[in-house]
């Protein structure tokens, strides 16, 4: 006998709009929050926004990533990343470094005097290390990077939306948007709020959560859309609710195998990745939470034409049948 793991039970009958304008109220009270945070705190930018200088070293020692932060951590110059870097083609006794150090006060790159007291500092805990290279990122450069982040993420919600347009109708178009940017601001708001470091990893786990959030959301519109036309006399309201529940056992499977995931990444990935999996792990978590309480509800404050034929033509397949099914 085969066992099947359920979560959820097989049919399930909640009302998703009990609470609907706590819900609904909350969020919008949330994503203002979020954006006055923002604004007053603002977001502690990584080296990636704040420009500094990136030191490759190498060894032939093994080199342990906790020990050289360790040694760096007394000469007080911020934000420092350390990442080993692998590479098939490397040594046996081949190990490498990449140093990022935050733009110093006043400097585009780290003063010669400071360099010396790094290169100091390390040696005295890896007598073999060596610097390979040595690259800076100004200011200029930092500032650039940032409105192509911004508009790499307008461009990501932007291309969702016209594609939510195109399959459905704008009433759909205009419930992605909204959950769209409840979560990218609510995610935005939670770093600001928390001051956790902003780089170009949080930038890609943005990107991420765009992507996850608009594919639970479309899984419920097209159930959505299926049952608009079984059921052509019922109220919108019970339609969407018949469609969440529908739904619901595909959504809490896939994001509680998911944040599984996340979860062990965040526990034991270390500090490198850290800022990337939290991002993930709440983008996951209000991802799905606004493609059943905010998208959907945005739909039915808009309305839908219920005489309209939909544009998918799974639809028009699913209403007329197959016309050889009984030759």
């Amino acid at each position: 006998m085969a066992f099947r793991l359920k979560l959820v039970p097989e049919h399930t009958n909640i009302d998703f709009f009990r609470w609907q304008w706590l819900t609904f109220g909350l969020s919008g009270v949330a994503l203002v929050a979020a954006l006055v945070v923002t604004l007053i705190m603002g977001l502690n930018f990584g080296i990636d926004f704040r420009g500094g200088t990136t030191i490759r070293t190498e060894s032939t020692q093994a080199l342990d990533v906790a020990v050289y932060r360790e040694a760096l951590a007394p000469l007080g110059l911020g934000d420092v990343s350390i990442t080993q870097v692998f590479d098939p083609t490397f040594r046996e006794d081949q190990h490498v470094a990449s140093i990022r150090i935050q733009a110093q006060e006043g400097q585009d790159a780290i003063a010669p005097e400071q360099m010396a007291s790094i290169q100091s500092a390390l040696q005295e805990v890896d007598p073999a290390v060596k610097f390979v290279s040595t690259e800076s990122v100004g200011p200029k450069v930092s500032g650039e990077l940032i409105w192509t982040a911004i508009w790499s993420v307008l461009a990501g919600v932007a291309a969702i939306v016209v594609y939510v347009w195109l399959r459905f109708e704008w009433q759909y178009s205009v419930g992605a948007l909204v959950a769209l940017v409840h979560d990218v601001g609510l995610t935005i708001g939670l770093f600001a709020l928390f001051q956790i470091k902003f780089d170009l990893a949080i930038i890609a786990a943005l990107l991420t959560i765009l992507g996850y959030s608009i594919n639970d959301t479309v899984v419920v519109f097209d159930r959505l859309r299926e049952n608009l036309i079984k059921y052509k006399t019922k109220p919108l309201k019970d339609v969407m609710n018949l469609s969440a529940n529908e739904t619901l056992s595909r959504t809490v499977m896939t994001s509680g195998t998911t944040l599984i995931a996340l979860i062990s990444l965040l526990v034991l990935g270390g500090d490198v990745i850290r800022g990337f999996v939290f991002a993930m792990t709440w983008g996951v978590v209000v991802g799905t939470y606004s493609s059943i309480y905010v998208a959907k509800n945005i739909v039915l404050f808009l309305g839908l034409d219920r005489n309209k034929t939909p544009k998918d033509p799974a639809a028009k397949f699913f209403t007329e049948g197959t016309q050889d099914a009984n030759p």
